[in-house]
């Protein structure tokens, strides 16, 4: 019996190494400068960079620079100041949102840099200097959009509500769920990502609300704070076509509910074949 738990404990030492060994070669530390000013700046950073096991970020408020550890298979460099930009942090790299920097503790309001030089310098520090890998292949990664999938499933999942079909709708669902956990969130623009990560939660909620249910009436009131947030990504993404977004004052008992489209004719999916053309454009994304 002693044997076997010596041998157990051997076996778990050796794996625990081993992981450990796995995961320092992974590692990678990295220098780079984060704007702030004291100490709840520095706890506030430090907590939106660090991720359990993965990355680690250390601050500096008297020299603004930051040692950010990270295992490389786990996440990147610009993926963690994209969270602590989020937190309202800007760096070398990305700028915090407005609204963001503009809610912060008055003591931790930095002077900030003029936005356009600092978009300028995020540009030039992103530029791959593989030149032989210019032309058609980068222009077509260039023009394709992260989000293509999403929203041409959210589409489906409308598609169907228009026909008033929950057993489709909830099928739609399934799939525009999974295209939404497949996003390659280090390909999308600075913009793009905050838009992102503000809707994300709600979107996942409210995709598996309609996927839940075939109940076509309780499908309905999840897509409408569903549209509500793909608008809101919409704005800032990039669409190949125009994209109309249109509204119904009846919907939701006289509230009014808006959604989106590709088609400029009025197809409403909140009552169907009940009430088809009901509604308006409101606006038109190109």
């Amino acid at each position: 019996m002693k044997n076997s738990i010596n041998i157990l404990i051997t076996i778990s030492v050796l794996l625990s190494f081993a992981a450990a060994n796995a995961q320092a070669k992974n590692l990678k530390s990295e220098s780079v400068k984060i704007f702030g000013n004291c100490a709840m700046c520095e706890k506030t950073i430090e907590k939106a960079g660090n991720l359990n096991n993965a990355a680690k970020v250390d601050w500096d408020k008297d020299t603004k620079m930051a040692i950010i550890s990270f295992d490389t298979l786990a996440t990147s460099k610009e993926e963690i100041l994209k969270r602590i930009a989020l937190a309202g942090y800007d760096s070398e790299l990305f700028f915090a949102p407005d609204d963001t920097y503009a809610n912060l503790p008055e003591c931790c309001q930095y002077e900030r840099a003029k936005k356009e030089a600092h978009n300028m310098e995020s540009q030039k520090q992103n530029m791959t200097t593989d030149h032989s890998q210019h032309g058609s292949m980068a222009q077509e990664n260039q023009n394709k959009n992260p989000l293509a999938g999403v929203f041409e499933h959210y589409f489906s999942v409308k598609d169907a509500l228009v026909s008033t079909d929950g057993s489709l709708a909830s099928d739609k669902a399934e799939i525009l769920l999974k295209s939404v956990t497949e996003v390659e969130m280090d390909k999308l623009s600075m913009e793009v990502h905050m838009a992102w990560m503000k809707v994300l939660k709600d979107l996942k909620t409210d995709i598996g609300n309609i996927a839940a249910t075939k109940d076509v009436d309780k499908q309905r009131v999840y897509f409408k704070s569903l549209s509500k947030d793909m608008f809101e990504v919409l704005k800032v993404s990039k669409s190949e076509k125009p994209v109309y977004y249109q509204f119904c004052p009846m919907a939701d008992s006289g509230k009014g509910a808006n959604w989106l489209s590709l088609e400029e004719d009025i197809k409403n999916p909140y009552y169907g074949s009940q009430m088809l053309s009901c509604g308006k454009t409101v606006e038109t994304i190109k």
